[in-house]
C-alpha cells in the first residue's frame, strides 16, 4: 500500500507524476539499505525490541510526510520525509520466516525439514496476495475518500499488525548477544557468499515487479484502456500465487541451487517476447507465465537462507533478501519510467528482461556459493560445501 498511496498523494497535490515517482523511488531505497541493519538488531536485541518502536516511528514519519505533502511543501521537504518513512518499515516478512525456521528445526545435524519449502511458500503465497489486495484498497481510499486516506491507513495498519505481531512472544527466535567479556565479533550475513549471490538473484526479481508495473500501466494507457492495468497486473501476481502453491506441494528431489538457477532461467525467458507484445490478451498470458516463474525463485531462495546462514543472523539475511527486492524495484520503476516516456511502454518491457539476464549470468558464476553448509543445518550438494562463517 505504501508505493501506490504516496504516488496517488503526491501527484495530487504537486501535479507531476515524475515528483510522485522519485519520493516512492527514495522510499524504496531507503527501505532496502536500512531493512538489513533493522534485520540486525532484531537477531542481536529480539524482534519485539525492534518491531515496537520502528512501527511506531513509521507512523510518525507517513504522518510527518502527509501534513507536508497536503501543504505543499517544497520538493527537498518530500523527499526528507521520505526518507525516514521507507526506513522504518518493520520487516515482519523476514522476522516471519526467521520464526518458521526455529519453529521447524531440528536436530543441529539433521538435515532441514521438508516443511520449511512449504512454510516459504506459503509465506509467498500470502506476499503475492497483499500485492494484489493492496494497491486496490489504496487506490480506492485515495480517490474515493482522500488522497491521504491510503498512507494514513497503510500506517495504522502498520503500527496494528506489527504491534499484534510483536505481541506473539512463544515464536520469537532467542537474541543472539554477544556473550559478555568474549571476543567473538558480529559479523554481517552478507559476508556469507551464498547471501550476496541470493541477494543478485533478488534484486533481478525486484526488476520484474517494478518494470511490469510501470510498463503495463503505461501500455494500458497507450492502448487507450487504463481501466484494464489493475486486471493485467493482477493476472501477473496470480500467477505467482499459482506456482507458489503448486512448488509448495511438491518434494523435489533436486539441490536448491539447482532449482534456483532452473527457475530463474525459466523467469529470464519467459521476459523475452514482452517487449514485442501487441494485443492486451496476449500481454496478459505472458504476464501470467511470468507470474508463474517467479514464486519457484523466491521460495528456494528464501529456503536456501536458513541452510546457508547461522542461526544468529538468520533474520539479518531475510532483510538483506527483502531489501534487495525493494531496491531493484525503485531502479527498475525509474528506468522504465524513463523508457515509456521517451521510447514507449515496449521498450519499457526491456527492463525486466534486462535485470534476470544479468542477474542469472553473476547466479552462474555464483552458482558453488548456493551449496547449504551441514553446520548451518543444511545438506551438501553435488559441488562441495563452504566452512561457516564466525557469528555471535
Amino acid at each position: 500500500m505504501l508505493t501506490i498511496s504516496l504516488v496517488l498523494l503526491v501527484e495530487h497535490t504537486t501535479g507531476s507524476y515524475g515528483m510522485a515517482g522519485a519520493v516512492a523511488a527514495v522510499t524504496g531505497v531507503a527501505l532496502a539499505l536500512c531493512a538489513p541493519r533493522g534485520g540486525r538488531l532484531a537477531d542481536r536485541y529480539g524482534q519485539r525490541a525492534v518491531l515496537v518502536p520502528g512501527a511506531a516511528l513509521h507512523a510518525a514519519s507517513a504522518a510527518a510526510l502527509v501534513a507536508l505533502a497536503l501543504a505543499h511543501a517544497p520538493a527537498w521537504a518530500l523527499f526528507a520525509a521520505a526518507v525516514p518513512t521507507g526506513a522504518t518499515v518493520p520487516q515482519v516478512g523476514p522476522m516471519v520466516r526467521s520464526r518458521w525456521a526455529v519453529a521447524l528445526a531440528g536436530r543441529p545435524s539433521a538435515a532441514p525439514s521438508p516443511l520449511l519449502q512449504t512454510a516459504a511458500a506459503f509465506e509467498s503465497v500470502t506476499d503475492e496476495f497483499t500485492f494484489v489486495i493492496g494497491p486496490v484498497v489504496a487506490t480506492a481510499l485515495c480517490t474515493g475518500i482522500h488522497p491521504a486516506a491510503g498512507l494514513i491507513a497503510e500506517a495504522t495498519l502498520t503500527v496494528a499488525g506489527g504491534w499484534l505481531f510483536a505481541a506473539q512472544r512463544r515464536t520469537a527466535p532467542a537474541p543472539h548477544r554477544a556473550a559478555k567479556g568474549g571476543d567473538r565479533r558480529h559479523v554481517s550475513a552478507l559476508s556469507v557468499p551464498g547471501v550476496r549471490a541470493l541477494v543478485i538473484a533478488f534484486l533481478g526479481i525486484g526488476t520484474v515487479f517494478g518494470g511490469m508495473q510501470v510498463s503495463i500501466t503505461a501500455f494500458t494507457q497507450e492502448a487507450g484502456h487504463p481501466g484494464l492495468n489493475g486486471l493485467l497486473y493482477g493476472t501477473f501476481a496470480a500467477g505467482n500465487m499459482l506456482s507458489g502453491v503448486a512448488y509448495g506441494a511438491v518434494t523435489w528431489r533436486r539441490t536448491q541451487g539447482w532449482r534456483l538457477l532452473t527457475a530463474y532461467a525459466a523467469l529470464t525467458v519467459a521476459c523475452v517476447p514482452l517487449w514485442a507484445v501487441r494485443p492486451l490478451l496476449l500481454l496478459g498470458g505472458l504476464g501470467l507465465v511470468v507470474g508463474l516463474c517467479i514464486a519457484p525463485a523466491l521460495i528456494t531462495g528464501y529456503t536456501l537462507v536458513e541452510a546457508l546462514v547461522p542461526p544468529a543472523t538468520r533474520t539479518e539475511a531475510f532483510t538483506w533478501l527483502t531489501g534487495a527486492v525493494a531496491l531493484g524495484q525503485a531502479a527498475a520503476v525509474t528506468a522504465a519510467g524513463l523508457l515509456a516516456d521517451h521510447a514507449g511502454p515496449h521498450a519499457a518491457f526491456t527492463v525486466p528482461l534486462t535485470g534476470t539476464a544479468a542477474a542469472l549470468m553473476l547466479l552462474v558464476g555464483l552458482r558453488r556459493h548456493l551449496v547449504p553448509d551441514p553446520r548451518n543445518g543444511g545438506t551438501p550438494g553435488v559441488i562441495g560445501h563452504r566452512t561457516a562463517v564466525t557469528v555471535d
